[in-house]
């Protein structure tokens, strides 16, 4: 049974770090590509970053690229977002998932999220 666990997050301030992690079950990360998403307040949820099956290539959206940084540890089985010089525009509930195929009913299983909260 797929699950995904996230964990890290809480109340910062600008400026400073967190790193979440993302504790999947049910299939090996090493698999599929592994994809951080985030859903800010009354916001539609949005593409964090994305991790190749390989683990050789990772995509940032713009707004995070040079802040945050993806990893994981495969004996793990967990993925990480390191998150740097954080500001009030990366408050949001932050979600790990696989890249399933769309036709795949696993693609509609999400994890309960973190939340990340940063102050001015």
């Amino acid at each position: 049974q797929v699950q995904y666990v996230e964990s890290g997050g809480r109340s910062v301030k600008s400026g400073e770090s967190l790193t979440l992690s993302c504790a999947a079950s049910g299939f090996s990360i090493d698999n599929y590509a592994m994809t951080w998403y985030r859903q800010p307040p009354g916001k539609e949820r949005e593409i964090v970053a994305v991790m190749s099956p390989a683990g050789d290539n990772v995509v940032y959206r713009d707004t995070v690229k040079g802040r945050f940084i993806m990893s994981r540890d495969s004996a793990k089985n967990t993925v990480y977002l390191q998150m740097n010089s954080l500001n009030p525009e990366d408050t949001a509930l932050y979600y790990c998932k696989a890249a399933w195929p769309e036709s795949d009913i696993r693609a509609n299983i999400w994890g309960q999220g973190t939340r990340v909260t940063v102050s001015s």
